[in-house]
C-alpha cells in the first residue's frame, strides 16, 4: 500500500502542476488585455525607476570621476576655506618633512564672452605637475615644444573645443571688462569625454586673469614608507594653530570630497527616483484590483476545487503564483525596457535630465546587476502584495457558501473594515512630523504611502456610507411616487449594497488622481513662489553685467563710477558674489555683497521670518534658509566667515528665502565687504530709471561706454522669463513622469470598471428578464461609473490636497531646505478630473454594450 502510494506521488504532483497552469494560462487567455495591463504598469513602474536610476547614477559616476581625475597622483591636497589663497603658503608647504614633490594649483572659472556657463582652466607648474597630474600636461606641437611654459598659450580638452569653436586657434576670454586672446597651442589628450576644461602655465594664468599671487590648492606627493594618515594630522594641526578656519587638509577621492558630490544633487535624485516610483505604485493597486475581480468572478471555481479535495494552501499558492507570474513578465519587460531607454536618454541628451547638475559630461550607461535585482525585486514584491488580500479571502472562503451565486459582496466585507485603514492614517501622520534622516525625508516618503494605502483601505466604507445615504435619502423623497426614475433607483441601490466592488473602483481613480492633485499642487506652488520670489528681488528695471557666467569679469571703480553717471538714471546698486567652504564635506556657500539698509532688509531681501535688531558694533549678515538649515545658523546667532584670510565674525541678522541655491547663501552689506577684503570689483549692476527716463536710451547710453560691448543687459521681464524658463525645464522630467503615472491611472480605472461590468453579465441578463430594457442598464452603468468617479475625484481631491501639504512642508523643506507658498491649479485639477470622469463613464458604457451582447437565458444559466 505504501509503494501505491509512492507510485502515485508523482503522478498526483504532475496533476498538480497540469491543474496550475490550465488555471493560470486559462485565465489568462479569457482575458488577455486585463493580464496585459497589470503587466505593463508594473514594467512601466519598474522601467521608469530603473531608467533614472541607471542616468542618475552614470552622470554622478562620470562627473565624479571627471572631478577626481583632476586630483591626479597627489598623496594629500591643501586648498583653501576661500576659493584662492596667498601663494606664500607654497613655500613653508614644499619645504615640509616627508614631501617629495608640491604642485601649485590655480583653477579659475574664466568667463566666456557670449557664454552663459564657464570655462574651466587649471593652472600648473609643468615641471611639477608632471610628477602628481600628468594626464592634465597638454601636447604641444613638434615645433612648439616649450608652449607648455608660454604666457599666451592654453590647451584644450576635445569637449571644450566644440563648444567654443576658437576662430584661427585663437581663444577669447574676459577679465574685468576687457578681452584676453590665448593661443590655443594644443589638446588636453587625456581628458574624460564631455569634460569641458583647459590648462596653462600657472603663471600666465596668475598674469592674464589678473589672479597674481593666488593659488586654489597645492597638491603634495609623498616620500615613499610617509605614512599619508598621519602626516595629514600633522599638517592640519599646524596649519590651523598658524592660520586659524583658513585651510583644510585633505586627500583626493576622499570622505569629504565624496560628501561633496554627493551632496550636490542627492536630494534632487532621491526625488526623482521616489517620483518615478509612483507609477510603480499605482501598478499594485491595478494588480490588486485585477486579481480582486479575478478572484471575485472564479470564487465559484475555487469553490468546487476545494470540494474536489484542492487544499487551502494550494489554493493560496496559486492565487499567489498568478500575481508572482504578474509581477515577474512585467519586472523583466521593465528592467529591459528601462535599460534601453537609460541608454537612449545618454546618448541623445547626456547625463543632465534638466536640473543642471550634470551639464557637460557625457556618461555611458553600465548595466548595475544589483540595482536590476533590487528593481526586479520591487516589482514582484508590488504585484504580490497587490494580489495577498484576494488570495487570502479566496483561501479562507467556506465552499458551501461560495458555490452560491450572488455571494461575491460577501468576500469582500473583509476588505471592508475600517480599522487598518484608520491605523494607517494615524501612523501616516505621526511620521509627517518626524525629522528628516540622514538629510533626506525619509519619513515623509513614508507618511505619503501610508496615507495612500489607509485612504484605499478605507474607500469601501466610505462609498458605503455615501451611497446608502443618497439611497435612504432617494427612497424617502421617491416613496409613493410612480414617475421616479428607475434607473437612478437601480444605480443608488446597486451602489449602497456593493460597497466592496465599489471600494474597489474607487480605489484606481482615489490613487491616481490624489497622486496627480498633490504633484501638481507641489510644482505649481513652487512655481508661483518663484515667480513672487523674483518680483521681490529682482525690483530693478534693468540689471548689466560684464558676463552671465564665471568669476574673471567684473566691473572696477571707474566703469562703476561711469554707470552712476548715465542720465536717466535713478539709482544704481552693485552685487559682488564669491564662493566661501564652512565645511569641507559641503559645497562652498555663496557670498553676495550689496547695498543693503539693515534696518530695512525686507525692502531688497525675501525674508523667511522676522528680522533681528543689530547690536552697535556688530557687522550684520543675512542668511540663506538653506544655509539656516545645513548649518545651524538662526536668526540672532553669530557667523563667522573666511576673508582676506582670516575669521571674521558678524550677526545674523535673519534668513531670507533662496530658490536659487540649495547648498546655502549669505548676504552682507557691500561696504562691510569692501572694508574687509579691499575688492573694489562688483559682478552685476541694477539701475532704476528717473521719473522721465527712457529704457531704450538708457540701453544706449550703455552700450556706448568705452566698455559697453562686454555687458550684458536684462530686463526684469527678460529675467523673470528666462528663470521660469529654467524652472520648466528642471521639471521636464517631473512633468513627464506625473503624465505617465496619470496615464497609468487612466488605464486602471478603465480596466477596473471593464471588468466589473464584464463579471456582472448573469445580473444584467437577471435585469432583462424582469424588463429592465437594454437602454436602461447602459443608463445605469454610466451613470454608476459617473458616481463612482465623482467620489472618488471628489475623496482624491482631498487626499491630494493633504499629501501635497506634506510634499510642500516637510518633503521640499526637509529635501531642498527651502518652503514655499500654495496654491491651487484649478484649470489643471479640472481637465484631469473631467478626462476621468469621461474615461470611466465610456468605459463602462463599452463594457456594458459587450456584456449584454449575449442574450438573457444564456446570461443566467448558471444560477439554474
Amino acid at each position: 500500500m505504501n509503494a501505491a502510494r509512492q507510485d502515485a506521488g508523482p503522478a498526483l504532483r504532475r496533476s498538480w502542476a497540469r491543474l496550475s497552469r490550465w488555471l493560470l494560462l486559462g485565465e489568462w487567455r479569457a482575458h488577455p488585455v486585463r493580464a496585459i495591463t497589470a503587466i505593463a504598469a508594473i514594467a512601466i513602474g519598474v522601467s521608469l525607476g530603473f531608467a533614472i536610476h541607471l542616468i542618475n547614477a552614470a552622470a554622478f559616476n562620470e562627473f565624479s570621476s571627471a572631478i577626481k581625475s583632476l586630483s591626479g597622483q597627489a598623496d594629500v591636497q591643501v586648498s583653501g576655506a576661500e576659493a584662492t589663497f596667498d601663494e606664500q603658503i607654497y613655500p613653508l608647504l614644499a619645504e615640509r618633512d616627508g614631501v617629495a614633490v608640491a604642485s601649485p594649483v590655480l583653477d579659475v572659472h574664466a568667463s566666456v564672452p557670449g557664454q552663459r556657463s564657464a570655462l574651466q582652466i587649471i593652472g600648473l607648474d609643468p615641471f611639477r605637475a608632471g610628477h602628481v597630474t600628468p594626464d592634465l600636461l597638454g601636447a604641444p606641437g613638434a615645433e612648439n615644444r616649450t608652449d607648455t611654459l608660454a604666457d599666451d598659450a592654453i590647451f584644450l580638452s576635445p569637449a571644450a573645443q566644440a563648444w567654443l569653436k576658437p576662430q584661427d586657434g585663437v581663444l577669447a576670454l574676459q577679465s574685468g571688462t576687457r578681452t584676453v586672446q590665448l593661443r590655443v597651442a594644443g589638446p588636453l589628450q587625456r581628458v574624460r569625454a564631455g569634460q569641458r576644461l583647459g590648462v596653462m602655465d600657472i603663471g600666465a594664468l596668475q598674469w592674464r586673469l589678473n589672479r597674481l599671487g593666488q593659488l586654489s590648492r597645492v597638491d603634495l606627493k609623498l616620500r615613499s614608507g610617509v605614512d599619508r594618515e598621519a602626516f595629514k594630522a600633522a599638517l592640519a594641526r599646524d596649519l590651523e594653530r598658524q592660520y586659524p578656519g583658513r585651510f583644510h587638509v585633505g586627500s583626493p577621492n576622499d570622505e569629504d570630497q565624496n560628501s561633496r558630490n554627493n551632496n550636490m544633487s542627492r536630494a534632487y535624485r532621491v526625488n526623482l527616483s521616489v517620483l518615478a516610483l509612483v507609477a510603480l505604485f499605482t501598478g499594485a493597486f491595478l494588480v490588486f484590483s485585477t486579481q480582486a475581480l479575478s478572484v471575485m468572478r472564479r470564487r465559484s471555481q475555487f469553490a468546487l476545487l476545494r470540494v474536489l479535495g484542492m487544499e487551502r494552501g494550494r489554493l493560496l499558492r496559486q492565487i499567489l503564483l498568478e500575481g508572482w507570474m504578474l509581477g515577474v513578465a512585467g519586472s523583466v519587460i521593465g528592467i529591459a525596457a528601462g535599460y534601453g531607454m537609460a541608454a537612449a536618454a545618454l546618448s541623445l541628451f547626456g547625463g543632465d535630465l534638466g536640473a543642471g547638475y550634470f551639464a557637460g559630461v557625457q556618461p555611458q550607461v553600465q548595466f548595475t546587476p544589483v540595482a536590476a535585482l533590487v528593481y526586479f525585486a520591487l516589482g514582484v514584491g508590488v504585484a504580490m502584495l497587490g494580489c495577498a488580500a484576494p488570495a487570502v479571502e479566496a483561501s479562507r472562503a467556506t465552499p458551501a457558501v461560495a458555490l452560491k451565486s450572488g455571494s461575491e459582496e460577501t468576500a469582500m466585507a473583509r476588505l471592508a473594515r475600517a480599522s487598518p485603514g484608520l491605523a494607517c492614517l494615524a501612523l501616516a501622520a505621526l511620521l509627517s512630523q518626524m525629522p528628516p534622516l540622514w538629510e533626506l525625508p525619509i519619513f515623509g516618503y513614508l507618511s505619503i504611502a501610508l496615507m495612500l494605502v489607509g485612504a484605499i483601505a478605507l474607500m469601501p466604507r466610505l462609498s458605503s456610507t455615501v451611497f446608502r445615504f443618497l439611497h435612504a435619502r432617494w427612497s424617502a423623497a421617491t416613496a409613493g411616487r410612480v414617475d421616479s426614475s428607475p434607473v437612478l433607483a437601480l444605480t443608488l441601490a446597486r451602489l449602497a449594497n456593493a460597497s466592496g466592488q465599489a471600494g474597489i473602483a474607487l480605489g484606481g481613480v482615489l490613487s491616481s488622481f490624489s497622486l496627480m492633485v498633490a504633484m501638481a499642487i507641489m510644482v505649481s506652488s513652487f512655481r508661483v513662489s518663484l515667480d513672487d520670489w523674483l518680483l521681490q528681488i529682482l525690483p530693478a528695471d534693468l540689471y548689466a553685467s560684464s558676463a552671465s557666467g564665471g568669476g574673471t569679469a567684473g566691473l572696477g571703480l571707474r566703469e562703476q563710477e561711469q554707470l552712476r553717471a548715465l542720465p536717466g538714471v535713478a539709482r544704481v546698486d552693485f552685487l559682488r558674489m564669491r564662493g566661501v567652504s564652512l565645511a569641507p564635506e559641503r559645497p562652498p556657500v555663496l557670498l553676495m555683497a550689496r547695498d543693503i539698509d539693515a534696518a530695512n532688509a525686507e525692502k531688497v531681501l525675501a525674508m523667511a521670518g522676522p528680522t533681528v535688531a543689530v547690536p552697535q558694533g556688530r557687522r550684520p549678515v543675512w542668511v540663506s534658509e538653506p544655509m539656516s538649515d545645513l548649518y545651524g545658523v538662526t536668526a540672532g546667532s553669530l557667523l563667522k566667515l573666511p576673508l582676506q584670510g582670516g575669521l571674521h565674525e558678524f550677526f545674523v541678522a535673519g534668513v531670507w528665502r533662496d530658490y536659487a541655491r540649495s547648498s546655502g547663501a549669505v548676504q552682507m552689506r557691500l561696504a562691510d565687504y569692501r572694508a574687509i577684503t579691499g575688492d573694489m570689483d562688483v559682478n552685476s549692476t541694477a539701475m532704476w530709471l528717473a521719473k522721465d527716463g527712457d529704457m531704450a536710451q538708457l540701453k544706449s547710453a550703455l552700450k556706448a561706454l568705452p566698455f559697453g560691448g562686454a555687458l550684458e543687459l536684462s530686463a526684469l521681464s527678460e529675467l523673470r522669463a528666462m528663470s521660469l524658463k529654467i524652472f520648466d525645464r528642471s521639471f521636464a522630467v517631473t512633468y513627464l513622469l506625473e503624465a505617465i503615472a496619470i496615464i497609468v491611472g487612466l488605464f486602471g480605472v478603465a480596466a477596473t470598471f471593464s471588468a466589473q461590468t464584464l463579471a456582472r453579465s448573469k445580473e444584467f441578463g437577471m435585469l432583462r428578464h424582469i424588463g429592465v430594457t437594454r437602454r436602461q442598464i447602459l443608463a445605469i452603468l454610466a451613470l454608476e461609473g459617473s458616481a463612482l468617479t465623482g467620489l472618488g475625484i471628489a475623496t482624491g481631491a482631498a487626499l491630494g490636497w493633504v499629501i501635497s501639504l506634506v510634499l510642500v512642508f516637510v518633503v521640499n523643506p526637509q529635501s531642498f531646505h527651502w518652503t514655499m507658498q500654495m496654491h491651487l491649479p484649478w484649470p489643471l485639477l479640472g481637465t484631469v478630473a473631467a478626462a476621468l470622469l469621461t474615461a470611466a463613464a465610456l468605459t463602462a458604457l463599452l463594457a456594458g454594450r459587450q456584456a449584454l451582447s449575449g442574450a438573457p437565458i444564456r446570461a443566467v444559466r448558471e444560477d439554474w
